[in-house]
């Protein structure tokens, strides 16, 4: 049984839950019955900010105190049972003189490089514009990005009867626009991520240069291991996530919020403290046991799951006092090494506590690829078409006052 529980393999996954909150549910969460939440006499008015922020404060006061015991009772018990469970799990420090020989030998002299991506939607009338920007960063002044935009349109004009040329995208738009046919929408939606994701890992595999290889987000993405609805795009997924975890192995994986199992045990390290918490395998068999695969591909996922999945580390690790905890993926064989890697670039930055490295690579993916010189292109080219206007989002012509 995995210390994550369900609960948190959901929230990791993106798993709906569907079940419907009781009333004794609502007040164990929020301290106060779901009437109460719903009398106005129990609002305050707006015009009284002073208890307003009081009643703020006292809340967020109460839940860090309480917070900070349960810290060290997860110290006290939770610590020793991750190595009861598994000898290669449990809390370690990095020693203080790693830092320097990480920075130095690792980090600075360009032999870790990192993958990010951006991506960004543009969605009209006549077109659905989609764009996924990679990029490789490195320390050592190394910067290479890579773009590629897809279109959709409805109308491609082919009919020789102009009514029937309107009927079929009265259809297809009816279609797009009914709970239906939001498949192909969320189709879409997941594909471009998947797509993001598949890109940010195999260019390391076609352009990458580094020894080791730093990304942002999980070790074992929901998008890949789904194909994202697309069975090509699966089969390439694993083909890369294979080369990655089972030919290259160095290469460690930080996402921005782990699930909250995690996040609590994280809160009680301290600063230079990492842990390992379990495998990936949990995880990965939820995907496959809730998605929908038949035939070869339902056999050639379990099968990766079963070789990959328990050779991936699930660890927390914490860089500095005030920074918060935060989760890691690495290969078992240099669990020990990335963590250490993870914290070294993430003591960069105190407040943060996050690897700098991505940080880095995700400005330069804003940069290159950011919102406002996507829609720059897009307005001037609506502009040249004859259109500047008659096509754009209601939120994209709003001007604040």
């Amino acid at each position: 049984m995995s210390l994550l529980d369900d609960a948190d393999a959901a929230e990791e996954l993106d798993v709906a839950n569907p079940s419907i909150i009781g009333d004794a549910e609502f007040e164990e969460a929020f301290g106060e019955t779901l009437d109460r939440t719903l009398d106005f006499g129990t609002w305050t008015d707006g015009d009284d900010l002073a208890a307003a922020y009081q009643r703020l404060y006292d809340q967020i006061s109460q839940a860090v105190r309480q917070e900070s015991h349960l810290r060290e009772r997860t110290r006290a018990y939770v610590f020793d049972r991750l190595r009861e469970r598994h000898p290669a799990m449990g809390v370690f420090t990095m020693p203080f003189d790693d830092l320097k020989r990480i920075h130095e030998q690792v980090l600075f002299n360009g032999g870790i490089e990192v993958s990010d991506g951006t991506s960004l939607v543009h969605d009209t009338l006549p077109i659905t514009v989609a764009q996924i920007g990679v990029c490789i960063v490195a320390y050592s002044g190394r910067q290479n990005t890579w773009v590629r935009r897809t279109f959709r349109r409805d109308v491609r004009l082919k009919y020789a009867d102009p009514l029937e040329e309107v009927i079929e995208a009265l259809n297809r738009r009816g279609q797009r626009s009914s709970d239906m046919a939001g498949r192909h929408d969320q189709m879409s939606n997941l594909g471009r991520r998947g797509i993001m994701a598949y890109a940010e890992r195999a260019i390391l595999r076609e352009k990458g240069k580094g020894n080791w290889y730093l990304g942002h987000g999980t070790a074992l993405p929901y998008e890949l291991l789904t194909g994202s609805g697309h069975m090509g795009l699966l089969d390439r997924a694993l083909d890369v996530l294979e080369w990655l975890w089972l030919s290259h192995k160095r290469a460690l994986y930080v996402p921005s919020s782990p699930g909250r199992t995690l996040q609590t045990i994280g809160n009680a390290l301290d600063p230079l403290e990492y842990a390992f918490v379990d495998t990936a395998e949990h995880a990965a068999r939820q995907i496959v046991d809730h998605g929908h695969y038949a035939g070869a591909a339902r056999r050639r996922l379990e099968e990766f799951v079963a070789d990959v999945a328990p050779q991936l580390v699930v660890g927390v690790y914490r860089a500095a006092p005030q920074a918060p905890a935060y989760a890691f993926y690495a290969h078992r064989d240099y669990a020990h090494l990335a963590a250490r890697i993870a914290i070294a670039d993430a003591a960069l930055q105190e407040n943060r506590g996050f690897p700098m490295l991505i940080d880095l690579a995700d400005a330069v993916c804003r940069t290159t690829f950011g919102g406002g010189a996507f829609l720059s292109v897009l307005e001037s080219a609506y502009a040249e078409a004859g259109a500047p206007y008659a096509y754009m989002p209601e939120r994209a012509t709003r001007r604040t006052r």
